[in-house]
């Protein structure tokens, strides 16, 4: 491990990356501040202070460790992460007030499993098409890929959290385009897919769908029929709209200096230090502040897209996509749920939004595209050399230990 990292192309290290998120986590903070009010503003403040540091720390150890040898322990990885979302419905589980038991609780502190296997998804599908890349265009494959994704899938859907479920599913389908399954096997499934995607949409807005939990189902018919809500449900998106509305081109922070926020329209949206921290972020620091927001998360993107383009090996390559994917999904869909585009479900901006757990997953994403990015070239005869690869030469990836008989 040690001749390993002494190998690494240092000035290939992605500082750049590393200072756009700190930037991201500093708006963040002050975001979160500004959506605790007085009461609680300045201690969300510094657990979100205290949640960058602990991420960039891990962010920086993750980035130094071969992902390779990470690679090696993916089935304990998957094991565990499995186990710990499990263990929401066991007495380690807790709802933290909010009526459904996402979060486990250690003594203090308590964390949100499915956001750690958001990233244990993203290396055991690398991991396993990286072992399986000769076998990648056989529909077995994509057969395991799609059980190892359910797995999980189903045990997030018992908390229940759909958001999480169906981010894990669209990671699943851009490593699978990522990975090169031939369209032989793409083309079929997407001529079956569409018109079975239409059909289960229609089935959860049947009444007593066995899909959908009764709050779950509410939340889509207002979502789909806001003049028709008696439960006033889309009553925190519409309040979420207003405030993003008010804060026009510059937004009200930088006219008083967050000094009246007291009176802000978001105080009227729930969960809006972490859910709906968008209406906190679109009244403070308006359309500009939002843009600034969108290119650099847009940066962080592009760089693990980039990363991915450049690796030594197709294991990185799907690593960098997985976590890419991720934070595209994740900011697509938490801005369209704030501007009531999606229905109301629950999805942390990364970076920005309140939350320990989420941070953590987030940064482990960092540090591994930054370790990607740093990797030698392979040696065909051991170890790693420093040379590029060239295009005619097929890469040769570092077996882990995970065994699949087709």
């Amino acid at each position: 491990m040690i001749n390993r990292i002494k190998q690494y192309d240092w000035k290939n290290y992605n500082i750049s990356l590393l200072c756009v998120v700190i930037v991201l986590c500093l708006i963040g903070a002050l975001s979160v501040k500004l959506a605790g009010g007085e009461e609680s503003g300045m201690s969300l403040m510094k657990g979100q202070l205290v949640g960058m540091i602990l991420g960039i720390i891990v962010a920086a150890a993750v980035s130094v460790i071969d992902y390779h040898f990470i690679c090696q322990f993916t089935l304990l990885y998957y094991i565990f992460g499995v186990l710990l979302t499990i263990a929401t419905h066991t007495p380690l589980g807790t709802d933290n007030n909010t009526g459904v038991d996402r979060w486990i609780k250690l003594g203090p502190i308590s964390f949100q499993p499915t956001e750690l296997m958001k990233i244990i998804l993203i290396i055991t599908l690398a991991t396993i098409y990286s072992r399986l890349r000769n076998k990648v265009e056989k529909v077995s494959t994509l057969l395991i890929i799609g059980a190892t994704t359910l797995i999980p899938v189903l045990c997030i859907l018992t908390q229940p959290d759909l958001s999480s479920s169906i981010v894990a599913m669209f990671i699943m389908v851009v490593l699978v385009f990522a990975a090169g399954t031939a369209y032989k096997i793409i083309v079929p499934i997407i001529s079956c897919g569409i018109p079975l995607s239409l059909v289960l949409f229609w089935y959860v807005q049947q009444p007593n769908n066995i899909i959908l939990r009764g709050y779950q189902y509410r939340r889509i018919q207002a979502w789909l029929h806001p003049d028709n809500d008696p439960d006033d449900l889309n009553f925190q998106q519409n309040n979420a709209i207003r405030a993003i509305a008010s804060g026009k081109l510059y937004g009200k922070f930088m006219q008083d200096g967050g000094a009246g926020s007291t009176g802000r329209a978001y105080t009227s949206v729930g969960v809006n230090e972490s859910d709906f921290i968008w209406s906190v972020v679109g009244e403070e620091f308006g359309f500009l502040g939002c843009c600034l927001i969108l290119l650099l998360m847009a940066i962080v993107i592009f760089k693990c897209f980039n990363v991915a383009r450049k690796s030594q090996d197709y294991l990185g390559r799907l690593i960098a996509v997985g976590v890419a994917a991720m934070f595209m999904f994740q900011t697509f869909a938490n801005i369209c749920v704030a501007t009531r585009i999606f229905p109301n479900t629950g999805l942390p901006l990364p970076f920005i939004s309140n939350g320990l757990s989420s941070m953590i997953s987030s940064m482990i994403g960092i540090g591994l595209v930054m370790n990607i990015g740093i990797q030698p070239a392979k040696s065909k005869k051991a170890g790693f050399s420093m040379r590029n690869v060239s295009g005619d030469e097929p890469d040769s990836d570092i077996e882990v230990d995970l065994d699949f008989n087709m």
